[in-house]
């Protein structure tokens, strides 16, 4: 059963690929405050390239939940190939434009292997 999950993701990226783009997922650490020294050393960032597809909601979703708001996208990331997966700390840049994202992530999971997560985000 695993491996037709494991085809299904190959496939999804692969799709994602050839139709989408690009996109970078960040996470930043922020530097804790150091008491011995008085000093917080700077954040740290951690990025991958991942491949996704931005989306408009569309009117019905819009009518079905009020979290969603003017402006916010949805993108849809091939989770095959990802060092980790994305959370709501993180950043997304697409098109050189900054999104948060925003509660709910979805991760689309049969059976234990990740194959794509749907994000709500918000610039």
């Amino acid at each position: 059963m695993s491996e037709f999950y494991d085809r299904m993701a190959a496939t999804a990226l692969r799709l994602i690929a050839q139709y989408g783009q690009p996109v970078i997922i960040r996470d930043i650490k922020v530097g804790e405050y150091d008491p011995d020294t008085g000093t917080v050393p700077p954040d740290t960032i951690i990025e991958q390239t991942a491949q996704g597809i931005l989306l408009d909601f569309t009117g019905q979703e819009f009518q079905n939940n009020s979290l969603i708001q003017q402006g916010d996208k949805k993108l849809k990331v091939a989770a095959k190939g990802l060092q980790w997966k994305p959370s709501l700390l993180n950043k997304v840049v697409v098109q050189g434009r900054t999104w948060s994202i925003i509660p709910p992530l979805k991760e689309i999971n049969p059976a234990g292997t990740p194959i794509l997560y749907e994000l709500q985000v918000r610039s």
